[in-house]
């Protein structure tokens, strides 16, 4: 009598394999996010401008994203444990180099290497989610191990990053703070996470037929191509948002630090509800619909964030909705969507690829962008530019992306 895939599951693993890839990637997106709740500060401190700070995220964006597509290759071909632990541990380290920093040179050195660390981390921690997960819920538990980053980074980082600021001598030792746990969290992967029983086995008869990790044998499949796609929409919009809302609250609406951290911390929420819910719901109505429906709902929220300026309430409840929407939308795309449309031995590859396209241009470029747009412009068309990239996610998703099928191994 054959066993389901259901029946296979270890409910134990799972609870500590989620749970400790889900505190290490809320770290990734505390360290990553701390810094645009500190800006205000560290631009005052070193004399740096809207454009310094695109410049600042975008080539975080832009090494994570060349990471992320090495790193899902290297974790489909060695194991995706090595990859967890090294990335754990160079991250943190590296965090905490940010309060080196003394001018735009050397910050863009270390935020650079420092991309390079966590994208590592992504592909790996998505494939060991959806490996460790039961199978008739994997939506949930991406959403679960994703939705710490929004969590952490950007809903309790403007909190936590205000608060340090308040008991810490200065905004270097606010970096150096926030890079402690991660050592520690980099010793429970390596104590906690398993290996796929495949990784490091010489190939035999039963595994030759399985496809190459590999960049051509991934982009075979059409939901990798127009995910990387609709990623390009999806995380320009929300990027663009978590790297200049705080300039654009302090700047543009007039509001003081400490309600900008709270005002910001509804992109943070929004994350995390759009991570479980949204994603949750996916399981059942299927990916397309919900993706479909979250990015309509995105979209007509930055049309409301684009008419809204002096009321702190409204301001924190359209950044709940967009974040809640295409946070959802990204989880879905990076788990379930693609590691469904493409055969085991090349999930990390695929999502490596969906992800590090998107985090290269979407996270990169459009930062980068919007922050000489606005030097150019004003802090005022920021929405305008989140809203442009929304609406191109929404229409890949309508016009390529199509309902997964499990793909098997041949």
């Amino acid at each position: 009598m054959s066993v389901s895939a259901d029946e296979r599951w270890d409910k134990r693993y799972e609870r500590n394999a989620v749970s400790v890839l889900a505190v290490g990637f809320g770290l990734v997106g505390l360290d990553r996010f701390i810094i645009n709740p500190l800006f205000p500060v560290i631009a005052e401190d070193l004399g740096l401008g809207y454009q310094d700070l695109g410049l600042i995220a975008g080539i975080l964006a832009l090494t994570w994203g060349l990471a992320s597509i090495v790193a899902g290759s290297l974790a489909d071909r060695f194991g995706y444990k090595r990859v967890l632990v090294t990335s754990t541990i160079l991250f943190s380290a590296l965090v905490a180099m940010s309060g080196l920093a003394t001018g735009l040179v050397t910050f863009l050195v270390i935020r650079g290497l420092m991309g390079f660390a966590e994208g590592g981390f992504v592909p790996a921690s998505i494939v060991a989610t959806m490996r460790a997960a039961k199978p008739s819920r994997l939506g949930l538990m991406v959403g679960v191990q994703q939705m710490a980053a929004p969590l952490v980074g950007l809903g309790l980082g403007p909190i936590i990053a205000v608060g340090l600021l308040r008991l810490l001598p200065s905004w270097e030792w606010v970096f150096a703070t926030v890079a402690i746990p991660g050592f520690f969290v980099a010793y429970l992967l390596a104590r906690v996470i398993k290996n796929p029983p495949d990784a490091s086995v010489p190939p035999s008869s039963s595994t030759q037929r399985a496809p190459r990790a590999s960049f051509a044998s991934a982009l075979k499949y059409r939901n990798v191509i127009f995910g990387a796609l609709g990623m390009l929409g999806f995380l320009s919009a929300l990027h663009t948002l978590s790297a200049f809302m705080p300039s654009y609250l302090t700047d543009y609406a007039g509001l003081s630090i400490e309600r900008m951290g709270l005002v910001m911390s509804a992109l943070g929420a929004g994350g995390v509800i759009g991570m479980l819910v949204v994603t949750s719901i996916s399981d059942r109505l299927g990916r397309k619909p919900v993706m479909t429906v979250a990015m309509i709902f995105a979209v007509a929220a930055l049309v409301a964030l684009t008419r809204v300026t002096d009321s702190p309430a409204l301001l924190a409840l359209c950044l709940f909705v967009i974040s809640m929407a295409v946070s959802g939308v990204v989880s879905i795309t990076i788990g379930p969507l693609v590691n469904a449309s493409v055969p085991p031995a090349i999930a990390a590859t695929a999502t490596g690829i969906v992800a590090g396209i998107g985090e290269i241009v979407g996270g990169a470029f459009a930062p980068a962008l919007a922050g000489v747009v606005a030097q150019a412009q004003g802090i005022s068309v920021i929405p305008y530019i989140s809203l442009i990239a929304a609406t191109f996610g929404l229409l890949i998703v309508i016009v390529g992306v199509r309902e997964p099928r499990q793909v098997d191994a041949d």
